[in-house]
């Protein structure tokens, strides 16, 4: 059996990369498929909020996450958020893009970006509702607060997008 050129298709909505399986005359077997997960969809962005939730919950409801955030320097959040930026980033190019990235860069940063922002606004959601986002009278706590939080949540998030 031999294989030829791969190439995608969309089938059902969701590309596929698709490679085709020959005998020795040349002779169509059949092919193989397998999803091509560099697009972001609507059901990726669900898995994403999930995902996020699972680990922001309980960190959220710690006092030692509040206390972090109220005595951590701002450059160490800032750290901090780009350590998550750089873990995203990492494991949704390894897991999704390492042999698809050509034609679908734009694809792989907006879903780092969008994998942290959801976190992010998953995280302050969660933080205001449980009243430990103090944004009218210390905005750069809250902001803090959510940043400490949202590192676990992201890597939670960006795990569950995984999932198919």
């Amino acid at each position: 059996m031999e294989s030829q050129k791969t190439f995608t298709k969309r089938i059902g909505g969701y590309l596929h990369k698709m490679t085709p399986v020959t005998d020795a005359s040349g002779k169509l077997l059949h092919y193989v498929t397998k999803p091509l997960m560099v697009e972001l969809k609507p059901r990726d962005v669900m898995q994403i909020i999930i995902g996020s939730t699972i680990l922001a919950l309980p960190v959220a409801y710690t006092e030692e996450a509040w206390k972090l955030g109220e005595e951590l320097p701002l450059l160490n959040v800032g750290f901090l958020s780009m350590i998550s930026l750089v873990f995203i980033a990492l494991f949704v190019f390894f897991n999704f893009y390492r042999f698809n990235i050509k034609g679908h860069v734009f694809n792989y940063i907006k879903r780092v970006i969008a994998t942290y922002l959801i976190s992010i606004v998953v995280v302050a959601v969660l933080l205001t509702i449980i009243q430990r986002c103090p944004w009218e009278t210390d905005f750069m706590l809250a902001i803090k607060r959510i940043i400490v939080v949202a590192f676990p949540a992201s890597m939670s998030a960006t795990i569950s997008d995984v999932l198919k």
